[in-house]
């Protein structure tokens, strides 16, 4: 499934909160590619992406997922 939300968030501190909420200290997945403005985590069977695309005064986030909706709609319920 794709979604996308805006934040007030910089790119790089959307990607950081991204890598935080659904990495090894959050939701508990594994770090398997890191970029600046993007990054993705597998584990439980499926995976979720987030790139970051910086705008005039909001950042758009890209998320992919599979098998974990219902966490990634919680953290675009938070970075919104």
């Amino acid at each position: 499934m794709r979604y996308e939300v805006t934040t007030t968030l910089a790119p790089q501190a959307a990607i950081a909160y991204a890598k935080n909420y659904f990495g090894p200290q959050g939701i508990g997945l594994e770090v398997i590619d890191e970029h600046e403005t993007s990054v993705t985590l597998m584990g439980g069977g499926g995976h979720v992406s987030v790139v970051a695309c910086s705008g005039e005064k909001r950042t758009t986030l890209e998320l992919e997922t599979r098998e974990w909706d219902y966490p990634v709609r919680q953290f675009m319920r938070e970075v919104s």
